[in-house]
């Protein structure tokens, strides 16, 4: 058969942030890894074509193709559903699956044939294999926990020269559950999983960049595991970088040390706030506000940089939580790239159903589920002060007077990717 994977672009266009180097932590893109392992568990008898708009790759609607396959997140959902109404007035088999449409199943059947519920290891294959039946069923739900060992290498062979980055993925699953996350939700995305370091090693000896990401939600999760895979990396001259959390960043050093002499360049973490009662409230067990210094300076201290994210309009904060959350980042943790986001409950967190049961919700518009614009009522202030607010804290951060105090060497050093 002929396939066709979509990554969609965004719905709706994030407004123009003004600033110098306004989101610079975002200016390399990394790829949709979920279309590459799909390609990878794909039967090689079938033909594929990877599609990624968020590139500037055009789809081509009169392609012949026997199944479309597109994974969007809910803010690239409105997009998805349009790329599938063209198709299917083609009379063309849809797939949707990933995050969305996992999380509302029955909404996006409305415009498929066919929906993967949760992890796609096992049951794109079957359903692969349906097609080419005539048996195609509506629903696919993977109620299996996928072994880690069949977490596929990618297959890069489609999307090769696209990307400056390769993405890879070591663990898959969180144990964690933040209220408002959506990956440790979704069906079966609590269980954490390690794939062999033997096949890690060997996908990332087999990618041509120098430059990888780690898309594990957390590299921090299990640190032997994660001390073994970076003493496996040294020595293969690749640069990258990873997400982690406060509570093993802030005492494990020798993490630290094996993850710099591996290559790592950066951790992202998520900071979300510095008030204790909304860490308390969003049950992000591994954030101590306290620790959020000598967790940045310990990370420094092996040559290593952190971005950190912040994200507002949660219960506790009020109109004075941006100036005050600046003045923190600037004076205390020194930050040379952060990003701020506006609370928004993504369909299947917790976080979503808590805020739909206290009518809060403003908005079932996905396309503004962009983390940049108002879908929710807040507690402590009015939408237009949390709105204004965000922007505000983001232009004022990278402005170039703010830049200039920062130390320079993050814009210079070799370890800057």
């Amino acid at each position: 058969m002929k396939i066709l994977l979509v990554q969609p672009r965004m719905s709706k266009s994030k407004p123009k942030i003004s600033g110098f180097f306004s989101n610079i932590s975002n200016k390399l893109l990394v790829p949709s890894l979920t279309l590459e392992q799909l390609a990878a568990i794909t039967p090689p008898e079938h033909d594929i074509k990877i599609v990624d708009e968020r590139i500037g790759q055009k789809i081509n609607f009169n392609g012949g193709y026997d199944i479309i396959g597109i994974s969007p997140f809910t803010p690239c959902v409105n997009r998805a559903y349009e790329i599938a109404d063209i198709f299917r007035n083609k009379h063309a088999t849809v797939v949707l699956g990933g995050h969305h449409p996992s999380a509302l199943p029955k909404e996006a059947k409305q415009h498929c044939d066919s929906v993967l519920i949760g992890e796609a290891e096992y049951t794109w294959p079957t359903l692969l294999n349906d097609m080419k039946n005539d048996i195609l069923q509506p629903y696919y739900r993977q109620n299996k926990t996928v072994d880690p060992k069949d977490i596929p290498s990618a297959n890069r062979e489609h999307t090769k020269g696209n990307y400056f980055i390769a993405a890879i993925q070591a663990t898959r699953g969180c144990p964690n559950r933040c209220e408002f996350c959506a990956i440790s939700y979704m069906k079966l995305g609590a269980i954490y999983r390690e794939r062999p370091l033997k096949n890690v090693v060997e996908e990332i000896q087999s990618i041509p960049q120098s430059i990888l990401f780690f898309y594990d939600a957390s590299l921090t999760t299990n640190p032997t595991y994660s001390k073994s895979l970076f003493k496996e990396m040294k020595g293969l001259h690749k640069k990258f970088s990873c997400n982690g959390n406060v509570n093993v960043l802030h005492k494990d050093e020798e993490l630290l040390r094996l993850a710099s002499e591996a290559g790592c360049t950066k951790w992202y973490v998520g900071f979300e706030s510095f008030s204790q009662k909304n860490i308390d409230l969003i049950g992000k067990k591994s954030n101590i506000v306290e620790k959020y210094v000598p967790t940045i300076k310990k990370i420094r201290d092996h040559g290593m940089d952190v971005i950190g994210f912040f994200v507002f309009g949660l219960d506790y904060d009020t109109p004075d939580v941006f100036d005050s959350t600046l003045e923190i980042i600037q004076h205390d943790l020194e930050l040379n790239i952060a990003d701020f986001y506006i609370l928004t409950p993504f369909p299947g967190t917790p976080l979503y159903d808590r805020l739909e049961k206290e009518g809060r919700i403003m908005t079932k518009d996905w396309a503004e589920y962009h983390l940049d614009n108002i879908v929710i009522k807040p507690k402590k202030m009015s939408s237009e002060e949390l709105y204004n607010g965000v922007h505000r804290i983001r232009k004022q951060f990278y402005s170039i007077q703010n830049i200039y105090k920062r130390p320079l060497n993050i814009f210079f050093s070799k370890h800057l990717t």
